[in-house]
């Protein structure tokens, strides 16, 4: 085990949703420790609690039972050094790409001269350079999820919660975007726990992949990715152990839809 300090730690959340006529059991007794600066994936079937699981981290829904830390403190509601991103970018029709990436930095009441030096930055990470006047109508797809990343990240969150944010994307882009998250995240290092329903984009992104089993949902299996960076699933030196791990995914995944628990 790393000795990096736990950035995460979710310990014995459950989570059940009651109507009047229906009673859902959605998480059963997660217990997850997330380090600083590590690269989490969330995969499993729908309705297997992935997003459930980051609305709770995120502070945007109470848990039924259990708690979440986030350092030493525990969650009790949404805040300032977590951020989280959607699959859709939700970017302000009326704002170009500066002041929608501005925007978190302007409702925190964030220095205005330092929060358009970062902004301006990370648009350049994200390869966006020269786009700061453009409106999101103008912008493909990809450019508008790099766009929604750099304002998810303009107020330097510790915490990146990340709701299958490529997944409306062609598969050629996501895997270009994949790519980038992992270069902007060796660059400006987060904690980062990212939902998703790929098995490719869990492997190209993710130090361990924690697999989720039917509902109720719970951990089923953690995986180490051992793969150096950046990672793809091209011919590389690394493309065995990236398609074994493929694999493993694949038949864990497929156990678990056919003998839930």
């Amino acid at each position: 085990m790393s000795s990096q300090p736990t950035a995460i730690s979710v310990e014995h959340v459950s989570q059940v949703f009651r109507s009047r006529r229906v009673r859902l059991h959605a998480l059963d007794d997660i217990s997850l420790e997330i380090r600083e600066n590590e690269f989490i994936t969330l995969v499993g079937r729908s309705g297997c609690g992935k997003s459930t699981l980051l609305r709770i981290i995120a502070g945007l829904l109470p848990a039924t039972s259990g708690e979440v830390r986030i350092g030493d403190r525990r969650v009790t509601g949404t805040r300032a050094d977590v951020s989280l991103m959607f699959q859709r970018s939700a970017l302000l029709p009326w704002r170009n790409v500066l002041q929608n990436v501005l925007l978190p930095a302007q409702i925190l009441g964030l220095d205005r001269r330092a929060s358009r030096k970062r902004a301006e930055e990370l648009l350049a990470l994200a390869g966006l350079e020269g786009f700061e006047s453009r409106r999101p109508h103008e912008l493909s797809g990809g450019m508008q999820q790099r766009v929604a990343l750099c304002r998810a990240l303009i107020h330097d969150p510790a915490v990146l919660l990340m709701d299958e944010p490529f997944a409306a994307l062609d598969a050629l882009t996501r895997e270009e975007l994949s790519l980038e998250l992992q270069r902007i995240w060796s660059e400006d290092k987060k904690t980062i726990v990212f939902v998703t329903h790929s098995i490719q984009e869990a492997i190209l992104l993710a130090d361990r992949i924690v697999i989720m089993s039917p509902r109720p949902g719970r951990i089923a299996r953690v995986l180490e990715v051992r793969a150096p960076r950046p990672r793809s699933l091209g011919v590389t030196e690394h493309a065995g152990e990236l398609n074994r791990l493929s694999a493993e995914l694949h038949e864990l995944l497929l156990a678990k839809e056919l003998h839930p628990d």
